[in-house]
């Protein structure tokens, strides 16, 4: 659908521009599925608070959905409700529900699929092999998984450098410039790691919601969504689940830049868009000192209790902002937790995730996560 040079030129265009053909893009898809088909994928944070202020300008009564996870910064479900014509949508189960069933969303959701998967791949072959230590290393997963029987998942071989250049399970490959190696230890810690929380949480609710979302996701913030960028464009019309990313080529600066010159309202917890000189002068924080443009408050909101990215983020981290800034909800996250037949799953008293952040870091090395 289009190459990394197409996208690298759409991402450096004026903001005039890219207004105009984001506004194309959702005339498209509304013209293709009908107005009241079609809604605003609306989190109240700023990026779809930009989005949704763009697609009203063309289409005032167009629908905005909010799925209410319960994850959401306080300010944000607040800022919501000052919308008209959005409908809530809740999940069937809460945060705690989903991480005590299926573990903790850390790394990323790549990695945390990868290890989700392969242990229950190892559990698999520990029963068939009577002891778990066996099966630390490459060779012996792959000779155990012949001994046994046992399929080798693409997402195990990950773990363990099994997949060559063309991801084809082969020992002493060539190894993938995707290899997960360095993600082997997560299969052995006394905690589960899961995907599940956005699939549970988010994706489940709104494929119940029959209709055809547009999202302000843009390509720059993953490398999975550039690839849905390279393979689908802005409006995914041939997706198994269509999907209109109309903002795919936009970049953070140019979020920001909209909001300033618009005048337009965003959550409180952000604060206010600022300049350099603004933000040295009225932010408590101090990072990005690159960008031209940035928020006095929190960078970005998003789920508050998501570990995912975290090991990549600069000083304050989300975390630690919480702790400032939201010290109540920061005491749930870290505090409680306990041993449930010998995994570590929350209780009552919070989350347990300072034990989880704890385990990274002995893995990892001290400050691999930061949090305090």
């Amino acid at each position: 659908m289009g190459n990394i040079q197409e996208l690298k030129q759409m991402q450096a265009y004026p903001l005039e521009i890219k207004v105009m053909k984001t506004q194309a893009r959702i005339r498209e898809w509304v013209n293709h599925f009908g107005l009241d088909n079609v809604y605003i994928s609306f989190s109240g944070g700023k990026d779809s608070t930009v989005l949704l202020d763009i697609a009203r300008k063309i289409y005032p009564t167009i629908e905005g959905v909010f799925v209410d996870t319960g994850l959401e910064y306080p300010e944000i479900r607040e800022f919501v409700k000052g919308f008209e014509n959005i409908t809530w949508l809740h999940p069937k189960m809460n945060f705690y529900q989903v991480i005590t069933k299926y573990g903790y969303p850390l790394i990323s959701k790549e990695i945390s699929e990868c290890v989700s998967q392969a242990r229950l791949c190892l559990d698999e072959i520990a029963r068939a092999e009577r002891e778990r230590e066996r099966v630390r290393h490459a060779q012996d997963i792959y000779i155990a998984c012949q001994n046994s029987g046992i399929h080798l998942p693409v997402r195990l071989a990950k773990l363990y450098g099994l997949l060559d250049k063309d991801n084809s399970i082969k020992l002493n490959a060539d190894k993938s410039a995707y290899s997960c190696e360095k993600y082997q230890p997560l299969c052995y810690v006394d905690f589960r790691i899961s995907n599940k929380c956005c699939n549970v949480m988010k994706k489940s609710v709104v494929h119940k919601y029959n209709k055809y979302p547009i999202t302000a996701q843009t390509a720059e913030e993953s490398r999975l969504r550039t690839q849905q960028w390279l393979k689908n464009g802005c409006n995914g019309f041939n997706m198994s689940r269509p999907v209109s990313n109309p903002m795919s080529f936009w970049c953070e600066q140019d979020v920001l830049q909209y909001i300033k010159q618009n005048n337009l309202p965003i959550a409180s917890v952000y604060g206010s868009v600022v300049d350099q000189q603004e933000y040295e002068q009225l932010s408590m924080f101090d990072e990005c000192k690159e960008c031209a443009l940035k928020t006095s408050g929190v960078a970005r909101t998003g789920c508050v209790f998501c570990g995912y990215g975290l090991h990549l983020e600069k000083e304050p981290t989300r975390f630690q902002r919480l702790k400032q800034t939201h010290p109540r909800l920061y005491e749930y996250c870290m505090e409680g937790g306990e041993y449930v037949d010998g995994e570590w799953k929350p209780n009552k008293k919070g989350l347990g995730m300072r034990h989880v952040f704890e385990e990274l870091n002995k893995i990892y090395g001290a400050g691999f996560v930061k949090y305090e």
